[in-house]
């Protein structure tokens, strides 16, 4: 590990110089792309610079239990190996988390789609609910939410919606959403006081960049219609709506939302881009013997990941075993805390891996 951490001390000493250098910062892009680098090894160097002073000053102590008779002297040193011996290791398990190697997806924007699920009308609404705890979340971290696609149903919530999120670090927080989401509750129609159980699934894909997805003209077939909203009732009089279908897979993207043809083309496109680099993903995972990705942040897309309980007011994540007890606060949009205890889980088991 700690030849490691010299080799990333080392770059890192090397890129501080590049930004001093003349020819760097005369070029805003190259500039740019060293000072991204250098900054996400920060906190791999704070804490390795933290943990080399823990070392030195241990071996300091050692030496004067060792060699030194000065009664005072040995007594601070014993105090102080009791102290620092429990923070070397929490810091060295630190640096075994920042070692992990890095997902180059987490950086990315996603696109999330949210479908209603078995329960009818009620897994409409769960849907809506889900859209608007995602929504409040990302107003709550600063950042933004644009609709990309949806299928408003008549008693309120959504068929399907699907929008993007921009920000920092996204993919790396919301991966862990993907899967199949449960609610158990009353619904306003049940006369008897019933619980139901329906569910809405999530799929988190991370943004495609050009690069990474190619897609030909002649690979996709693009039909345009007129936008009609619930009840069919028709929500403009030109075919503004765009349905696109990709050749070699069979996939089909449908945006209606705009009144433009032309932002609504744009929308289905990045929708198809990124489901096809998920699939790409996918397959590759699938040829190697074990995923580099934990089941905990990508998991079976048709596995129950958490149970959303109203009577109780509870939150139950089936993955981690994680309960709360909040659930208001949660459909608020608090759930940083479910996210950073599945991040640790997620974390847990690649270090089991890498062991």
């Amino acid at each position: 590990m700690l030849e490691q951490l010299e080799k990333i001390d080392k770059r890192y000493q090397e890129l501080c110089e590049l930004l001093m250098d003349p020819n760097v910062t005369q070029d805003p892009a190259k500039y740019k792309e060293i000072a991204k680098e250098r900054s996400g090894l920060d906190k791999t160097i704070e804490k390795y610079h933290e943990y080399k002073k823990v070392l030195t000053t241990l071996q300091e102590d050692e030496s004067v239990l060792k060699n030194d008779s000065d009664e005072e002297l040995r007594e601070l040193a014993e105090l102080e190996l009791e102290e620092l011996t429990p923070k070397k290791i929490d810091l060295e398990e630190e640096l075994k988390v920042l070692l992990l190697p890095k997902d180059p997806q987490d950086k990315k924007n996603v696109i999330v789609e949210v479908r209603a699920g078995t329960g009818g009308d009620e897994a409409g609404l769960f849907a809506g609910d889900l859209y608007r705890m995602y929504s409040r979340f990302a107003e709550r971290i600063g950042w933004k939410i644009e609709v990309l696609s949806s299928n408003p149903q008549g008693v309120g919530g959504f068929k399907e919606i699907i929008f993007m999120m921009n920000g920092e670090n996204v993919y790396g927080v919301m991966k862990y959403e993907s899967g199949v989401h449960r609610v158990q509750r009353v619904p306003k129609t049940e006369t008897n006081g019933r619980i139901h159980t329906s569910a809405a699934s999530v799929v988190v894909l991370p943004e495609a960049e050009e690069v990474e997805i190619s897609i030909e003209p002649n690979e996709l077939k693009i039909d345009v219609y007129r936008s009609s909203g619930p009840g069919g009732q028709s929500v403009n009089t030109t075919d503004s709506a765009v349905r696109i279908t990709h050749i070699p897979t069979g996939m089909v993207v449908t945006c209606q939302d705009e009144k433009s043809q032309h932002k609504n083309r744009a929308k289905a496109l990045k929708v198809l881009k990124a489901r096809l680099l998920e699939k790409k993903q996918r397959e590759e995972q699938e040829k190697l013997t074990e995923s580099r990705r934990s089941m905990i942040s990508s998991g079976d897309r048709s596995a129950k990941v958490r149970t959303y309980n109203f009577p109780q007011s509870r939150l139950t994540d089936h993955r981690i075993g994680l309960t709360l007890y909040r659930l208001d606060e949660v459909l608020d949009g608090d759930i940083q805390e479910v996210i950073d205890k599945l991040r640790l889980a997620d974390q847990a088991e690649l270090l089991k891996k890498a062991g």
